[in-house]
């Protein structure tokens, strides 16, 4: 009775499931990634962009610092926009432009600038993502000029009118190394040389000695120049006209724009952390952008922009984008799902074709399928294939062997039946010659049941053996005097060789019987004048007995057919002279039942060769 697979256990299903799965698996995977991937590449291009914004930003800053006006700024926009890729624009505060590296229509910009360059007003966090920090290079007296800019948000690149001349920085610059000359030799001490933005030299002396500085005094370097002195007394003016006016006491302004209060002065308050503790500090930082003021640039704005005048930085996934992406999503679902169905039909259909051919066979016809490929599905039709026909010759052996049974048994039976009942008839005498021929009978008969016994006893896994050492030698000694009675009847040489002293652990009845068995059939299928040679070697760990002989042959297509059942070369052979085709196969069972195994190669016209393996 056919019966359909069920639904759910169907192999088009299953493989379609799969296929989905992994199909929505895959583009889940495909879409974290290309979201997470995405989300970094944003991330850097962000952190680039915020890394080039305050590179482009320190660089004009400290332009702006340098210069009194925005009229030489050009080359540097130029060149900050080849390094950023981005259009650099700058604009006075009224937005009206000064400085633009593209030199295509004017840039719209945007509603609010990227930052506002005034070095008298520095933006300290956006100066500090450039990269660079304020202090670098300062050391000593000058980090306190350098921290005092950090405070005031005043560019210390901003010196103004106290910037040295080169020659009061030469002069410097000597006195500095002579210091340091001094630091190395008295105390091993090794001095580096910096210089502020004013152009003053000045020694990092971390690490010397507490009495280093009055064993190499320099006066050169611990007074101001001429140049600093000038400066430093008009922005004292400046900050005393401030303090003056807020009612605070006098301080003394020093180089690095620290200060101290003057002595016998007295603060309007006790403590400088009071009400009006910041006048000080504010006073000094006011007094200096007004100093500064004529020698920086005017204040501006800093647009930067892409190329093509986009001022956007940001991603964003319009629906648009989202509609794109689900559309493909939904794409690779169909042409997965598609492509599964395409592979599970052509999977499926040589699998429904051996299904028909196994229900073939189940009621008995013939049946083959067709092997259209060399993939598994293929081999499996080529496979079935080889079964099928061997099915059919295994039964057709089968039907022969139960015909040959009958035939072996049925003889001998009917000529004891035949004799005995002439006998009792008073036909035949009971005299020595009949009695010799019913009991060759018998023993025919009885060789025959032994035969199918002893096949059947290995069919069932219950053969028993007794194993002991064996000398291979001797055995084949023993086998070949046997055997050499009939030989020479047949007009048939038997020798025997063995390579060295060779051993088995095997059960020595079972190894002769074999042994005895591919001689008996050598000789029998050897022509008068023929030999028959047992052999016996060594070949790794196994020992091999060949036994050949110089008989007919046989044929390519009977070879291997030889270790079937009632299988004869030659079917005109009677059971006396061709055996009752069990010797064979009872050899092979036995080899089997030993580990080993027996094979057969024949050359026709020139003889055949029985091998017999057995470990060592």
């Amino acid at each position: 009775m056919r019966t359909d697979v069920p639904l759910h256990r169907s192999l088009l299903v299953r493989v379609l499931a799969v296929s989905v799965l992994v199909s929505v698996c895959s583009i889940a995977a495909t879409a974290w990634l290309t979201a997470r991937s995405t989300t970094v590449a944003i991330r850097q291009e962000q952190g680039q962009a915020l890394t080039d914004d305050a590179r482009t930003y320190d660089t004009l800053l400290g332009y702006a610092a340098a210069h009194p006006g925005w009229d030489g700024a050009g080359k540097i926009v130029q060149q900050l926009a080849r390094e950023t890729g981005r259009r650099v624009t700058i604009t006075t505060e009224q937005r009206v432009p000064l400085v633009d590296s593209d030199t295509g229509p004017p840039a719209t910009l945007p509603a609010r600038p990227t930052a506002s360059i005034d070095p008298l007003h520095m933006d300290t966090a956006l100066a500090a993502a450039s990269g660079s920090s304020l202090t670098t290079g300062y050391s000593d007296a000058s980090q306190g000029e350098a921290m005092a800019a950090v405070t005031d948000h005043i560019d210390p690149r901003a010196v103004g009118p106290f910037l040295l001349p080169r020659k009061e920085r030469d002069a410097l610059r000597v006195a500095a190394e002579r210091r340091a000359a001094c630091l190395r030799d008295a105390f091993g001490t090794v001095a580096t040389i910096a210089y502020s933005p004013s152009g003053r030299p000045v020694l990092d002396t971390r690490g010397a000695r507490p009495y280093s500085d009055t064993r190499c005094p320099s006066t050169v370097l611990d007074r101001p120049t001429a140049t600093e002195a000038k400066a430093l007394a008009a922005l004292q003016k400046l900050v005393d006209s401030c303090l003056e006016r807020r009612h605070e006491s006098n301080v003394r302004l020093n180089l690095d724009f620290s200060w101290t209060r003057v002595p016998g002065a007295v603060p309007a308050q006790a403590a400088d952390d009071g009400p009006r503790g910041g006048v000080v500090p504010e006073c000094v930082a006011g007094s200096r952008r007004e100093q500064l003021t004529p020698y920086v640039a005017p204040p501006a704005l800093l647009f930067l922009s892409s190329r093509g005048g986009d001022t956007s930085t940001v991603f964003d996934l319009s629906p648009e984008n989202q509609a794109r992406i689900a559309g493909v999503a939904a794409l690779v679902l169909l042409i997965t799902v598609t492509a599964s169905v395409m592979a599970g039909t052509r999977l499926s259909r040589p699998l429904r074709a051996l299904t028909d051919a196994v229900r073939q066979m189940e009621e008995g016809r013939a049946a083959r399928v067709e092997v259209k490929g060399k993939d598994e599905i293929g081999r499996l039709a080529a496979a079935f294939n080889a079964m099928a026909e061997r099915r059919e010759r295994l039964e057709e052996l089968r039907k022969a062997m139960v015909g040959d049974v009958a035939h072996e048994l049925r003889t001998p039976l009917s000529n004891i039946r035949g004799w005995l009942e002439a006998a009792q008839d008073g036909l035949a005498d009971p005299d020595p010659e009949l009695v010799a021929s019913l009991l060759e009978e018998a023993l025919l008969l009885q060789r025959v049941i032994d035969d199918l016994q002893d096949l059947a006893v290995a069919d069932a896994g219950e053969l028993r053996m007794h194993t002991e050492p064996v000398d291979v030698a001797d055995l084949l000694t023993q086998v070949a005097t046997a055997h050499r009675g009939g030989a020479e009847a047949a007009g048939v040489t038997l020798l025997t060789k063995a390579d060295g002293r060779l051993h088995l652990v095997a059960d020595p009845v079972r190894l002769r019987q074999m042994v005895g068995n591919l001689v008996s059939n050598a000789v029998r299928h050897t022509p008068p004048g023929g030999t028959v040679s047992l052999l016996a070697r060594h070949d790794g760990g196994d020992v091999v007995i060949d036994v050949a002989d110089t008989g007919s042959g046989i044929a390519p297509g009977d070879l291997p057919l030889v270790f079937e059942r009632f299988w004869r070369v030659e079917k005109s052979r009677s059971r006396r002279s061709g055996g009752s085709g069990l010797g064979l196969p009872i050899a092979r069972k036995l080899a089997e039942a030993h580990g080993g195994s027996l094979s057969a190669t024949s050359v026709v016209g020139v003889g055949s060769t029985f091998t017999l393996r057995l470990p060592a």
